[in-house]
């Protein structure tokens, strides 16, 4: 192998070496830092499951601490949505995932403070956390008439890798029609709701199942992909259309379905999901809704000060084990989303809209059109998400085609309905190309006109010419 060979393989070597140390994240658990006193509350009322915890985080050591870690045990982090942690102040603190030697099936982040703790000092953080697909439906299968029971199987004690003394749980059913419950002294039972503890020097990473199983007919929609389009035009407008896919993923429906009793009796399917609320930008117009029969005339929109309010219904209603799929289309104005400075640009959207009240997606797909010409192209997300490969979008008097930025996140909740922002170039020259071919286009045709009319293409002369 030649030498310059060599020197840039070693280069490269080094270089994959550096980067993958930057994107994984070690860190160590720091003896200094104890939990003094843990409030948890577990809500169950929805689909989804929602762990908030207000933590008493305090400083024993000598040294200042500037972070501290938060912990998913193995057998709840492949249903982890979304995690996140503000201060006392109800502000955002910075949250990145990182790993702990020795720990490979355990999940961690790491809390930045906004100041650095002192030693001796204590401050309260909430930690705040949305799980998907972690309550189960128990039986599996129900009738019409029949109410949803779901099981839930989470951890008794607050899941830390420092001691935590005390802590409380106060789970959240919101019903009174609870089969089983995990019974461990102290605890009570309230209408809706189950107290557990207070529970005194626990151990790191203390594990204890607690399980309930309970009525739960809040709608368990599941959207299995959204596939979301923007089409960018300088022109004024930005075209928003989406894709959707949703599946009823509660208890599936045992035997058959009764039309006529569901229409007569409100309380039949009381599982089933006749119709839900989707809310788009303030200043969205027109709407469209439909699915591949056309147009869903079973829906209505309401117009707010803060946004557009649409009560969507299918045009059946969904039990258990049944999907449907639609298309969801909107314009809006595109200095509301679309700032420039010159020849420079920046887009900032939503990634995803709120498609109905405590949603879950398996699978979003979303892809921006920019338009032709646009260079120099750079896509910031508030959260990773998986960037696929750019590709060109052509459509009227596009000559190079128009760029378009592709990716795709899985697992996502209300939480990721954060903005994006992509910056790219554009000459504002460009502006005039699709004028200026409609110009020449029509020059051109005006131009074969008169040619046609003027000159004679026949190959034999007339008989009058003949004769003359």
């Amino acid at each position: 192998m030649p030498v310059t060979t060599k020197i840039q393989f070693f280069i490269l070597f080094i270089l994959y070496i550096t980067t993958k140390c930057e994107s994984v994240n070690v860190e160590t658990v720091s003896s200094d830092i104890k939990f003094k006193n843990v409030d948890r509350t577990i809500d169950l009322t929805s689909q989804l499951v929602k762990i908030t915890s207000k933590i008493t985080l305090e400083n024993s050591g000598k040294s200042p601490v500037k972070n501290f870690l938060l912990a998913i045990e193995a057998s709840a982090k492949d249903n982890l949505a979304s995690i996140n942690a503000k201060d006392s102040s109800n502000k955002d603190l910075r949250t990145v995932e990182s790993t702990v030697k020795g720990n490979a099936n355990i999940k961690f982040w790491r809390v930045d403070l906004k100041e650095p703790l002192n030693a001796g000092s204590t401050v309260v953080v909430t930690a705040e956390t949305v799980f998907t697909k972690a309550l189960q439906p128990y039986p599996t299968a129900i009738t019409q008439q029949e109410d949803q029971l779901v099981k839930y199987t989470g951890n008794l004690y607050v899941y830390s890798p420092y001691p935590v003394t005390p802590q409380k749980t106060n789970v959240a059913i919101n019903t009174k029609s609870i089969e089983t419950f995990t019974k461990v002294k102290p605890f009570s039972q309230q209408d809706g709701s189950i107290q557990y503890g207070p529970y005194s020097n626990m151990v790191p990473y203390s594990e204890k199942e607690l399980s309930i199983h309970y009525k739960n007919n809040s709608p368990f929609l599941t959207v299995t992909r959204v596939e979301r389009l923007i089409e960018v035009s300088h022109w004024g407008n930005i075209a928003v259309e989406e894709l959707i896919e949703v599946e009823h993923t509660g208890a599936k429906l045992k035997g058959p379905f009764s039309r006529y009793d569901y229409q007569q009796d409100h309380h039949s399917g009381p599982a089933s999901v006749r119709s839900y609320k989707t809310l788009l930008p303030a200043s969205a117009s027109d709407v469209y809704y439909r699915d591949t029969n056309g147009n869903i005339s079973t829906s209505n929109m309401k117009v707010k000060k803060d946004s557009v309010e649409l009560d969507l219904r299918p045009r059946y209603p969904l039990f258990g084990g049944w999907r449907t799929h639609y298309t969801l289309g909107y314009n809006v104005p595109s200095y509301e989303y679309l700032y420039h400075s010159g020849n420079e640009y920046l887009l900032k959207m939503r990634v995803i809209d709120h498609i109905f009240d405590d949603m879950q997606v398996d699978e979003l797909t979303t892809k921006i059109i920019l338009p032709e010409g646009s260079t120099g192209i750079k896509l910031n997300i508030p959260y990773p998400v998986t960037r696929l490969p750019d590709s060109l979008h052509y459509t009227y008097l596009d000559t190079k085609g128009r760029p378009v930025i592709t990716f795709k996140k899985n697992n996502l909740v209300e939480n990721h309905i954060q903005d994006f922002q992509l910056r790219y170039t554009f000459p504002r020259l460009l502006m005039l190309q699709e004028p200026l071919l409609v110009v020449g286009f029509l020059y051109a045709l005006f131009l074969c006109v008169i040619i046609y009319v003027r000159l004679d293409f026949s190959i034999h002369k007339s008989e009058h010419q003949h004769k003359d």
